[in-house]
């Protein structure tokens, strides 16, 4: 069971590492993947907490420079988090 969550943990890492390269804010990020990929907010948001305490600099970075205008659209942020669930492993289980 470690390796599983450890897995599903590295997996949630993983979409929201996209979810920054896409400019969202933690609220966003963690409504496109509680409703794109059924992962629960409350974990999206441990998650980003976790990695904002791992990469203080960058978080604080981050936050200065976000601007609405560099921010996707509702259908944008929709098409790009489907094809990075189907780009991703099917059987995560089986990769440590």
């Amino acid at each position: 069971m470690g390796d599983s969550s450890a897995s599903y943990i590295h997996m949630v890492q993983h979409l929201i590492e996209k979810c920054l390269i896409f400019n969202m804010t933690k609220e966003e990020c963690m409504e496109a993947l509680s409703k794109h990929a059924d992962i629960k907010p409350v974990i999206t948001s441990t998650v980003w907490n976790e990695l904002e305490k791992e990469n203080k600099e960058f978080f604080e970075n981050y936050a200065l420079s976000k601007s609405k205008e560099d921010r996707m659209s509702e259908e944008e942020t929709s098409r790009m988090i489907q094809k990075m669930i189907s780009e991703s492993p099917k059987d995560s289980d089986d990769q440590t």
